[in-house]
């Protein structure tokens, strides 16, 4: 890809990685897509479905990403991995610019990264046995003679719950749990240092989600993996997260350590998602925030502050001007008008709530 991107940023851009131990490095990441209108199909607008967004991801981490379904979770996932082509940003990983690659280098590189997806039933072949599904990644990369990658595929299985013998099934012989399970063995074939869980246990029932939680946790300290697991269970990312990041819209509007951001969150819409939470202590009831309104339009998202037609906070510079990335400490960023120096310094008080509460 080359040119300018509609957020006008370079596309194609390069850049050197720091090395400060960060396995992965995401910068000012767009992926936007044309909507093409009239009988010539020209282009006449953008949706933005990934707008501007940077992160890293230090090795052996997991970075819990959370939001409303839309906000542009899984398409950050997926573009950071080239399943799809981003439109302008740069991502480093191990230091090598991933939006630079092509052939060969992309497939060496892919070997090092790779995905469970949410849904456990459309993301395996009905045709092929679960012995092959594991196995198709090795044979791709050229990983092991024949003979050993049916032992370590059956290893794999094994790790993750299953039996030897379910090497030679095919999938519709399993459950969800089951068949969520085959995913990561297949995911773990190659060896990978970055997994990306894309709603790993959405799909399953609750009681299955915690085995596969705590799979997911034992294999990361197991075989060194760094995850970017996307949900929007905010129970299962305190669970398995050390640092989670905040989207809105196709933004981050807030990243913390996992104990900063569920004991002292900033941002008025994690506020809002914490408090949607309903409380398990028995007799307890607490007064959930409802956020009136829908999640906009990524294809007409608002001026300023993507927040501000639903925010309880919302001020006369939230509905005209971006806001930028405040570091207030201990790693603790919050994309807000509320902590910046001209709302300190202005003294402008916030406009009357527009949130209603109701107990829970």
């Amino acid at each position: 890809m080359s040119g300018k991107a509609p957020g006008g940023a370079t596309e194609n851009m390069v850049g050197l990685a720091n090395s400060n131990g960060n396995l992965l490095e995401v910068k000012n990441l767009r992926k936007y897509y044309p909507v093409k209108k009239g009988v010539f199909a020209r282009v006449s607008e953008y949706v933005k479905a990934v707008d501007d967004v940077s992160f890293e991801l230090k090795r052996g981490e997991t970075l819990g990403l959370v939001g409303e379904s839309g906000c542009g979770k899984t398409t950050t996932g997926r573009t950071i991995l080239r399943l799809i082509e981003p439109t302008s940003g740069e991502a480093f990983f191990n230091g090598t610019p991933l939006f630079q690659l092509r052939g060969e280098g992309l497939r060496r590189t892919r070997k090092h990264m790779q995905i469970i997806f949410q849904d456990p039933y459309g993301s395996l072949n009905p045709r092929m046995t679960v012995g092959g599904i594991v196995t198709e990644g090795m044979a791709a990369h050229d990983l092991y003679p024949k003979r050993e990658r049916v032992e370590r595929a059956q290893q794999l299985l094994q790790r993750v719950g299953l039996e030897r013998e379910h090497f030679y099934r095919y999938p519709h012989e399993f459950s969800g749990g089951q068949r969520q399970r085959i995913g990561i063995a297949r995911a773990l074939a190659i060896e990978p240092e970055f997994i990306v869980c894309d709603e790993p246990v959405s799909a399953l029932d609750v009681s299955i989600q915690a085995q596969i939680i705590n799979l997911l946790a034992d294999l990361k300290a197991e075989f060194g993996l760094s995850y970017l697991f996307i949900a929007h269970d905010l129970s299962v990312v305190e669970h398995i997260s050390d640092r989670v990041a905040v989207m809105y819209l196709g933004k981050i509007v807030e990243q913390a350590k996992t104990e900063d951001l569920f004991g002292n969150s900033l941002h008025p819409y994690t506020q809002a998602l914490l408090a949607s939470v309903p409380s398990l202590e028995p007799g307890q009831r607490r007064q959930r925030q409802t956020l009136p309104g829908d999640v906009p339009s990524p294809l007409h998202p608002p001026a300023g502050c993507p927040f501000h037609p639903r925010c309880p906070e919302v001020m006369d510079a939230c509905r005209t001007q971006p806001p930028g990335m405040i570091d207030k400490g201990n790693g603790h960023l919050v994309a807000c008008h509320l902590y910046s120096i001209e709302t300190a310094t202005t003294g402008s008080k916030p406009a009357q709530s527009n949130i209603t509460t109701q107990p829970s």
